[in-house]
């Protein structure tokens, strides 16, 4: 099974990234937005980067300003929207600043989440949650991170689960936790 792109955009200036958890999966690729005064990168950082190749970069912002690397992780996103429509997006920053504009992408049906740091990335939580306690964390967790955007119908939650898992749940063990959630 091919997953769907997923882009992660890190906001290097809030959130100090010293290495890549992971994201060496084929279906990550990583964009870190480096201030204009950020001269110096953690070798810890900078190594996995290399051996991403082509699906990572670094982009470095020429000026400075109150939210500028906030305002081009804006424009790659939109721009990456355009080209890839149905790709994942995740912001990786504490600046809650973000959160408005994710909700109107959300309401135009991109796929896009905020998280302060990479191991909070849903699908990595997803990927790494083995037990039925941890996989309803998770679900738990990315449900109340929807806010008034949950899901309305067992069908639609079902279905919400199965994305969140990347369609590799078993029909078995969705209807176990679907029936764990409303227990």
């Amino acid at each position: 099974m091919i997953l769907r792109t997923n882009y992660v955009l890190i906001d290097h200036e809030n959130v100090q990234i010293e290495a890549l958890p992971g994201l060496d999966a084929e279906h990550f690729k990583v964009l870190i937005f480096v201030g204009a005064n950020q001269n110096k990168l953690a070798y810890e950082l900078v190594a996995p980067v290399q051996k991403m190749g082509n699906r990572a970069e670094y982009v470095k912002i020429s000026g400075n300003g109150s939210n500028a690397l906030d305002f081009h992780i804006a424009f790659y996103i939109g721009q990456l929207a355009a080209q890839e429509p149905k790709a994942y997006f995740h912001i990786i920053s504490k600046d809650k600043g973000f959160d408005p504009l994710i909700q109107h992408l959300r309401s135009k049906k991109i796929s896009i989440a905020r998280s302060s740091s990479i191991a909070d990335i849903p699908l990595l939580k997803a990927s790494n949650a083995k037990t039925a306690t941890e996989k309803i964390e998770v679900i738990v967790g990315n449900l109340k991170q929807r806010g008034s955007a949950k899901p309305r119908t067992i069908k639609t939650l079902s279905s919400t689960i199965s994305s969140l898992f990347q369609q590799q749940l078993a029909d078995e063990e969705l209807t176990s936790l679907l029936a764990e959630l409303q227990g």
